[in-house]
C-alpha cells in the first residue's frame, strides 16, 4: 500500500483578512497544500515553530513587521532554511533589495493573482528542496559517553552490556544519535527509516521513541520531545 501524497505546509501572514482568504482557498483547492494562517508577526513566529514548508510574508504588520519576522526566522537554527516570499503592496526597489538580503527567496507586489502565488511557491519549493532535506551523515560507530552503536554488527552497548534492538528501533536511535543536537520531525523520520512509499502513521515515531528510551535506561533522557517540532538526541554530555 503506497503512503498518501504529503501535502506541503504553508504559512500564510497578513493583516488584511480578504487576502489571506483568497490565498488559503486558491492553495487548499490544489490538494496540495495545508494552509496555516496568522495576521502579525509574533503569532507568525509561534506558528514558524512548526516549521512549515513556506512562509509568505507581508511587511507592513503589527506587533513585528514582516523584515523583523524574516530577520528572526533566519537567525534561528531551526527556522533558518524555511524558504520565504514576501507579499507586499510597496513597489520600492529598496524595500525589496532589503527583503532579498535578509534571506527572502521572493517578492510579490499587491495585488496578488493567485495563479502567480502559486506558481511562484512551487517554484521556490523546487528550488530550496527544504521539505526534502537529508541528514548530514550516519556514523557506523558512535560513542557518546558509555553508550556505543555499530551499526556494521547492529550492536548497542551501555556500559559494556549489550542490549538488542530490533530493527527499526536500532536504526531510529543510531539515526538520531548520528545527527545529535539536530531535531527532525515525524514526517521526516518517517521518510528516512520507513521510506515515502510505506505507509504507516505518524504515531509510528512516538511508539518507537517510546521502545528506545525503555531501552536505554540512564540514557533515555537525552531523546527529547520538541513540542511542535519532533524529536533530538542532545548534543551535549
Amino acid at each position: 500500500m503506497k503512503k498518501p501524497i504529503m501535502k506541503k505546509k504553508i504559512l500564510v501572514v497578513d493583516d488584511e483578512k480578504d487576502i489571506v482568504d483568497i490565498l488559503k482557498y486558491n492553495l487548499e483547492r490544489e490538494n496540495e497544500f495545508e494552509v496555516q494562517v496568522a495576521s502579525n508577526g509574533r503569532e507568525a513566529m509561534e506558528l514558524a515553530e512548526a516549521l512549515p514548508d513556506l512562509i509568505i510574508l507581508d511587511i507592513m504588520m503589527p506587533e513585528l513587521n514582516g523584515f523583523e519576522v524574516c530577520k528572526l526566522l533566519k537567525n534561528n537554527p531551526l527556522t533558518a532554511k524555511i524558504p520565504v516570499i514576501f507579499l507586499t503592496a510597496k513597489e520600492n526597489e529598496i524595500d525589496e533589495i532589503l527583503g532579498l538580503e535578509i534571506g527572502a527567496d521572493d517578492y510579490i507586489n499587491k495585488p496578488i493573482s493567485p495563479r502567480k502565488v502559486l506558481a511562484r511557491i512551487k517554484s521556490v519549493i523546487r528550488r530550496t528542496g527544504f521539505e526534502q532535506e537529508k541528514p548530514v551523515r550516519l556514523e557506523e560507530k558512535v560513542k557518546f559517553k558509555n553508550l556505543e552503536i555499530n551499526s556494521a554488527n547492529h550492536s548497542v552497548k551501555i556500559n559494556e552490556n549489550e542490549i538488542f534492538f530490533p530493527k527499526k528501533e536500532f536504526q531510529l536511535l543510531h539515526f538520531l544519535i548520528s545527527n545529535r543536537g539536530r531535531v527532525y520531525s515525524r514526517e521526516i523520520l518517517l521518510n528516512q527509516l520507513w521510506g515515502e512509499n510505506i505507509y504507516v502513521v505518524d504515531r509510528t515515531v512516538d511508539v518507537h521513541v517510546a521502545k528506545v528510551r525503555e531501552k536505554l535506561g540512564e540514557y533515555s533522557d537525552y531523546i527529547e520531545t520538541i513540542k511542535g517540532l519532533g524529536y533530538r538526541f542532545k548534543d551535549y554530555k
